[in-house]
């Protein structure tokens, strides 16, 4: 065997061993939400994006991995057909990683809204009024392009001014769910519904207070009077809705597929 030949025989073996370490294997290019009926999806361990995907794919096949960001690398590096969570933060995911687009038809439509205390209809009220104002006026749509870019990184979070002479309105968020609730460079908490809640408060005339917990805390502390309202890609349950009041819903996302471009 010549040396050439040796060293690339090599190479093919020491191939076929990467791969079988990291879980190389042929994907089919996935175009059609349709497709990925029986394929292998990358979800977040702990979420029921696993469950959601089997009412809609009951062959489904999974992988588990400890975030969102991990399972969009499974799918780029082939290691899953694709990745299965809320489709904004996925949106976000893709718009700053080429090469990962996020299919068009959904596994599941959701609504996302603002929550507040069961009796608080002035608030309820006053959130829905905001969000049609902003939605007649463009400042909706424009917030879409500042956190929902095609691609690149969301813009820099709006000032948003208010006197706050009729005190201070607390939102509860846990900001893990980029692009509507995260830290910026600056260690700031943003958003998309940053944003609005901020309009919610100048509407009101009152200064926001932003109170940073983790997902599974919000409504406890609602509850419990800790926070005025919640709010960090919340999705509008029955379930949720037997326990807080939701507003109008805001955004219509659900859970997604994003998979290799």
């Amino acid at each position: 065997m010549t040396r050439s030949i040796f060293l690339a025989v090599s190479a093919v073996l020491m191939f076929s061993v990467l791969c079988m370490v990291s879980g190389c294997s042929k994907r089919d290019k996935i175009t059609k939400l349709q497709q990925l009926d029986g394929k292998e999806f990358a979800v977040p361990t702990g979420t029921a994006a696993d469950k959601l995907v089997l009412s809609k794919f009951p062959n489904a096949k999974f992988k588990y991995f400890n975030s969102v960001l991990d399972t969009a690398l499974a799918v780029k590096t082939g290691k899953a057909d694709a990745a299965a969570y809320d489709e904004p933060i996925l949106k976000n995911i893709a718009a700053k990683n080429s090469g990962l687009t996020v299919l068009s038809e959904m596994i599941t439509k959701d609504n996302y809204g603002f929550a507040v205390f069961p009796d608080n209809q002035k608030l309820k009220k006053s959130i829905d009024l905001v969000v049609g104002e902003l939605r007649n006026n463009g400042t909706y749509d424009a917030m879409l392009q500042r956190w929902l870019p095609k691609s690149g990184s969301p813009a820099t979070m709006p000032e948003i001014q208010s006197s706050g002479s009729k005190g201070i309105l607390r939102l509860g968020t846990a900001s893990v769910t980029e692009p509507f609730s995260f830290m910026d460079g600056s260690q700031k908490v943003v958003g998309f519904d940053i944003e609005l809640a901020g309009y919610v408060a100048k509407k009101l005339d009152m200064k926001l207070e932003i109170v940073n917990m983790d997902f599974g805390a919000m409504i406890p502390a609602l509850l419990s009077g800790k926070v005025d309202m919640i709010a960090a890609c919340i999705t509008i349950t029955d379930e949720r809705a037997k326990k807080v009041l939701f507003s109008e819903p805001y955004y219509t996302g659900g859970i997604a597929a994003l998979v290799k471009e």
